[in-house]
């Protein structure tokens, strides 16, 4: 059975599927958007919600946890620049999913995940 399993497994063991989730987190914070499989967007959408979340109270342990999660200082710095200029009023809900059809060698459902305000 499968109570209580919050992961998705994603078809790797945790150690590429927790890096895998740290890039695509961080290519999502600096790039605005990013085209993945459906099932991958779900599990980022997840964990650089959480992160937008924490970003919202801007001293230095918030700032030393994205530092532990993300990859690159300019992601940390975009998070909390997000954090402050869109989002300090918003309960969540800070990105979407955009169904974007199939890939094209292997058809595996593709979507764009992107923030929601611009």
């Amino acid at each position: 059975m499968r109570h209580g399993r919050k992961l998705k497994k994603l078809g790797v063991y945790s150690g590429l599927r927790s890096m895998m989730l740290r890039n695509l987190s961080t290519s999502v914070i600096e790039k605005g958007r990013i085209e993945t499989t459906i099932t991958r967007a779900k599990s980022v959408k997840r964990v650089v919600e959480k992160l937008i979340t924490t970003a919202k109270v801007d001293d230095l342990t918030t700032r030393r946890k994205l530092h532990a999660y993300l990859l690159t200082p300019e992601a940390v710095d975009e998070a909390f620049k997000l954090t402050k200029d869109r989002y300090i009023t918003r309960p969540g809900g800070y990105l979407r999913i955009i169904k974007a059809g199939y890939r094209k060698g292997d058809a595996a459902n593709m979507a764009v995940l992107e923030f929601v305000e611009k």
